[in-house]
């Protein structure tokens, strides 16, 4: 299991091969996500999705701001510590789209609806890039930080997935 730290984009309008303004438009928000992975199921296929969408493994709050409270494209830092350790420490001014351009881009492909999520990519830093490769152990607390969003406090608890 493996930390990403990332700002999440919060869609508040049903858009469907959206422009830019549009897609603008439809941002009600952002909040912080922490888009746990496991790296084991990530790997068996060139198909990142299988270690991606485990039950209880992306948390996000703490709440939502508005887009008029946080200016991603300005530049956030977006950091995650574990146990107290820095972890990641990036800044959205270095994301590859800005979130209005992921949201026209991925509308092309399906419709975004309001309450939709959509995650804005990681800085470096994430365990498994280390050498040699650090993972999450029971018990382990992860911070996930945006400043003008807040902390996200996570205590990571491996159980049985069945539970």
């Amino acid at each position: 299991m493996d930390w990403e730290a990332e700002l999440a984009v919060v869609v508040g309008a049903e858009i469907r091969d959206a422009d830019r303004h549009t897609a603008e438009r439809a941002i009600a928000g952002y909040t912080i996500a922490n888009d746990i992975s496991v790296r084991d199921w990530q790997k068996r296929t060139l198909q990142w999705f299988q270690g991606k969408a485990w039950d209880r493994t992306t948390p996000l709050g703490p709440v939502v701001v508005t887009p008029d409270e946080l200016d991603p494209v300005a530049g956030v830092d977006v950091i995650c510590r574990v146990d107290g350790v820095e972890r990641q420490r990036g800044n959205t001014r270095t994301l590859v789209f800005d979130a209005a351009d992921l949201l026209a881009y991925v509308s092309t492909f399906t419709v975004l609806r309001p309450g939709d999520l959509l995650l804005t990519g990681t800085p470096g830093g994430v365990g498994s890039g280390m050498t040699p490769p650090v993972f999450l152990a029971d018990g382990d607390l992860v911070e996930t930080e945006i400043p003008g969003i807040g902390t996200l406090r996570n205590r990571f608890r491996l159980t049985d997935s069945r539970s």
